[in-house]
């Protein structure tokens, strides 16, 4: 009997532990997220409302109901990339938090510089080589030209001095 009273107590005592590490939250709709979780989301998306303010720190009624509105979808099981989805359908896409065709916004100030680089180089010399030819070539020509005619007239208002 004693045996058996022990047995019985082991199986007991074996029961209630498996049962104690078995039972967890209880709840119809899944444990609730936490508000790190809401502002992981809530962080890439921008308020509709206030402009240029992440919604993970935006203190308008709003913001704090759209943020109700993140914990509630999480709660039922919605996945982050469901819950953007939500936004920019009902939103636009400018809530998100990245700029739509990624490609073009880094592609395109990058051609713009090079391109002004290349045009600002371009004027640079064209700037600067009409005038070291003119001083290389057109300046030496000129001068015994511009020195002869010169002299020329010089001797011709003194001979008509004399």
């Amino acid at each position: 009997m004693v045996g058996q009273s022990r047995i019985n107590f082991c199986v007991l005592l074996f029961t209630l532990i498996l049962a104690g590490l078995w039972t967890g939250s209880a709840s119809a709709q899944g444990p609730t997220p936490t508000d790190d979780e809401v502002n992981r989301i809530a962080k890439q998306l921008y308020c509709p409302v206030c402009e240029s303010t992440p919604l993970d720190v935006c203190p308008t009624e709003a913001c704090r109901q759209w943020r109700e509105l993140i914990r509630e979808m999480l709660t039922q099981g919605k996945s982050e990339a469901e819950i953007k989805q939500y936004f920019v359908e009902h939103y636009g896409p400018q809530v998100l938090n990245e700029p739509p065709n990624r490609l073009a916004s880094y592609i395109v100030p990058v051609v713009a510089f090079l391109l002004g680089a290349l045009l600002l180089f371009r004027g640079f010399q064209m700037w600067i080589k009409p005038i070291g030819t003119e001083s290389a070539s057109g300046a030496r020509e000129a001068e015994p030209v511009h020195q002869a005619d010169y002299l020329q007239k010089m001797e011709e208002e003194l001979k008509k001095r004399k």
